[in-house]
């Protein structure tokens, strides 16, 4: 099942179906009026929004064509948007970017930093530039949103509480970064808005892509027409989003609607290219003694999307230009 949200005005938009080929969408404001709204009655409106879905997919009934610049992300505002990193291989470039050495629990204890939720860019919105001196870098990751998830849950019943899976641009500054990590107090101005993938989708539509918490797709990032990576996004994640549900869920129990992030999409294999400019730049240092590429800038055009097997797009994509002030 793939569901979205479309623009009509209000604070949170409206939620709808929408076919698997993207052609046509269907409202779904008889079962629930937004996105949130059906995950905290997920137990009844999910099989009410399964048959609305099937109807729209065998044409029983007449939907209406698929405007991507009407689509926000499917949650544009979220309860929480907790951000893991998964991926080793980002860790260790991005902390010698910044002269830093991971953590001696690297393998074993999940990162993970709590980003702003409460306003998300559109999949299709510009991203905002003040200042090009903070250095603006995409990141492209996979994110899951949860439905109640308990205090104390474990990794072997963590699959349960996974309700959707998208794949999100998380906007990154990373100028000001450092300056902010040495307060010992996290990030919290180098992490601006986060935009989502247009649709968002139960885990059994991936079918065998989704496997043990970890979803087995390319994930693409294209920067100004060109292709910046297409990394492997599961045999590489350290931590399952399973396990990164147990981490997060030590102290504390979480609402439905919370979106958690894998982190940025990264392969050891330098073919498979990156995910962030940050990486590109550290393996510039590493093999040339300095870094050549630049951080984003006003007129930029970024694109992450996941293909299928068979080369269909998994969630639509996110299409984001940079603006300046």
């Amino acid at each position: 099942m793939k569901l979205a949200t479309l623009a009509d005005g209000s604070r949170d938009g409206s939620l709808v179906v929408v076919k698997r080929d993207h052609s046509l969408l269907a409202s779904a404001a008889s079962i629930a009026p937004t996105l949130q709204a059906a995950l905290d009655d997920w137990d009844r409106c999910e099989p009410l929004l399964r048959d609305l879905a099937d109807k729209l997919e065998s044409g029983a009934i007449t939907g209406e064509p698929v405007d991507w610049q009407r689509m926000l992300s499917p949650l544009p505002r979220a309860y929480e948007w907790i951000d893991g990193s998964a991926y080793l291989n980002h860790v260790r470039l991005v902390r010698k970017a910044r002269n830093a050495e991971p953590p001696p629990t690297l393998e074993t204890d999940p990162l993970v930093y709590q980003g702003g939720s409460g306003v998300f860019l559109a999949p299709t919105q510009d991203i905002p530039l003040p200042d090009i001196s903070w250095g603006l870098d995409l990141e492209a990751e996979v994110c899951v949103v949860l439905g109640d998830t308990p205090q104390g849950t474990k990794a072997d019943e963590a699959g349960q509480y996974v309700k959707l899976v998208m794949i999100c641009n998380d906007v990154t500054l990373r100028n000001l970064i450092p300056t902010e990590l040495k307060k010992g107090f996290g990030f919290f101005n180098g992490k601006p808005a986060t935009a989502f993938s247009p649709i968002a989708v139960t885990p059994d539509e991936l079918g065998d892509a989704w496997q043990d918490g970890r979803l087995h797709l390319p994930l693409q990032t294209w920067l100004n027409g060109e292709l910046l990576g297409d990394p492997e996004a599961g045999p590489e994640m350290h931590f399952s989003f399973h396990d990164l549900i147990q981490h997060i869920a030590k102290t504390r129990s979480f609402t439905a609607g919370t979106i958690l992030g894998s982190g940025t999409v990264s392969n050891e294999d330098r073919e498979r290219g990156s995910s962030c400019l940050s990486e590109v730049r550290m393996i510039e240092i590493i093999d040339q003694g300095g870094a050549a590429t630049e951080y984003m800038k006003p007129g930029d055009h970024v694109r992450i999307e996941m293909l299928d097997d068979d080369g269909n797009s998994v969630f639509g994509a996110i299409d984001q230009r940079v603006a300046g002030s």
